[in-house]
């Protein structure tokens, strides 16, 4: 089959990228003719608020990504929607996580699946963004109406698509392992390159920080007296996306200076194994969620998690089997890092996980995508 995903690829970086030529790569094993379509311009400088959209390398090996979309100019949504309407690819898939792709995705859309060929799928990371804007359900609402299928990767997500859209078919596919890290190192040379103390248990709170994220609360709970009896490090493995200095003063103010090691930086894929095998115990202490990749990276690590109860994050990681799920408070998060370190969970989770992490695959991901196509055509890929 020939199919298109259009989203955020090489040479921007982050974990969309990652998402979307991981999929391509799963698309190509099983026999399809895949190209990328990503941006020449994703976000405006003045819009973005890392340091950089870039990242450094090499483009991955073995993928056909072209820079074609502008995401701000409508006369670049207007000749990449007639170029692939004229192209006619079976499948046409979108990866939406913000309605500030809205213009440009849906008018892409539209163009494109005009050709009475081409069918519409979108993979969505949030329908509803974590942090809301005047015009959001507006802008979400014209590219859902341009779209014929859709995969939802919580139950969450599955919700709120469901207030745009009850007409087209639908599938709940959680958001596959991020297994394109290879393995991991040993903990020892982990510390000894991150410049550890080895000698001392580890937390990550890994990826970008912005407020939805709950690093404040981590922060928090490493003040609680019953994790500062454990004597360990707390890895911030991530850009900052907003101001530091809030979160600086947190462990100031509790004294928890020489436990918390802030690498305030865009992390590399060569560098996370080395973050991830560091660590004991993966925390994500969100205030508001859907699904995270987060999740399945610590799952490809078999790394054991603590994580909020809001969004999806509870579907994906059942408590007290592979890591716990708690109030978005300090005094939850600090009691189950307490009871994980205290009564020494790593091993029976870490089992856990092992087995847990085979529901994640690739290939259940794109048999969810053939699936809403065979809807609309009846085309089977075995034949």
């Amino acid at each position: 089959m020939k199919i298109v995903i259009t989203g955020t690829a090489y040479p921007y970086r982050g974990g969309l990228a990652a998402y979307n030529e991981r999929l391509a790569r799963q698309f190509v094993v099983e026999g399809n003719d895949v190209t990328v379509l990503t941006f020449t311009l994703q976000y405006p400088g003045f819009l973005f608020p890392g340091k950089t959209q870039f990242i450094d390398g090499p483009p991955p090996e073995g993928l056909d990504i072209k820079r074609r979309i502008n995401s701000v100019n409508p006369f670049n949504w207007i000749s990449t929607g007639r170029m692939l309407r004229k192209e006619k690819p079976d499948i046409l898939v979108f990866k939406y996580w913000l309605p500030f792709m809205a213009p440009c995705f849906g008018t892409i859309a539209r163009i494109a699946r005009s050709n009475r060929h081409t069918k519409v799928i979108c993979i969505f990371d949030n329908v509803v963004p974590h942090e809301k804007r005047p015009g959001d359900r507006m802008l979400t609402r014209y590219f859902t109406s341009a779209i014929d299928g859709a995969v939802a990767m919580s139950e969450s997500v599955l919700s709120d698509l469901y207030a745009f859209r009850k007409d087209i078919p639908v599938r709940l596919s959680p958001h596959p392992l991020f297994d394109n890290f290879g393995s991991g190192i040993s903990k020892e040379d982990a510390l000894t390159k991150l410049g550890l103390d080895k000698g001392r248990p580890c937390v990550l709170f890994f990826g970008f920080v912005r407020g939805y994220k709950g690093l404040d609360l981590l922060l928090e709970a490493f003040s609680d007296e019953r994790v500062r009896a454990l004597d360990l490090q707390l890895i911030v493995a991530g850009e900052f996306y907003e101001d530091e200095k809030p979160y600086r003063e947190i462990t100031d103010r509790n004294k928890i200076n020489d436990t918390v090691i802030f690498f305030n930086r865009f992390i590399n894929d060569s560098e996370v194994p080395v973050f991830f095998s560091a660590a004991d115990l993966v925390a994500q202490p969100y205030k508001s969620a859907t699904q995270s990749g987060v999740t399945q990276i610590a799952y490809h690590f078999a790394k054991p998690m603590v994580v909020t109860d809001v969004g999806g994050l509870r579907e994906i990681v059942p408590d007290g089997k592979c890591g716990y799920v708690v109030k978005p408070e300090p005094q939850a998060i600090a009691g189950a890092i307490a009871d994980f370190f205290g009564n020494d969970r790593k091993e029976i989770y870490r089992k856990n996980i092992l087995q847990e992490k085979k529901k994640y695959s690739w290939d259940k991901m794109t048999g969810s995508l053939m699936e809403i196509y065979r809807n609309y055509t009846g085309y089977d890929n075995k034949e």
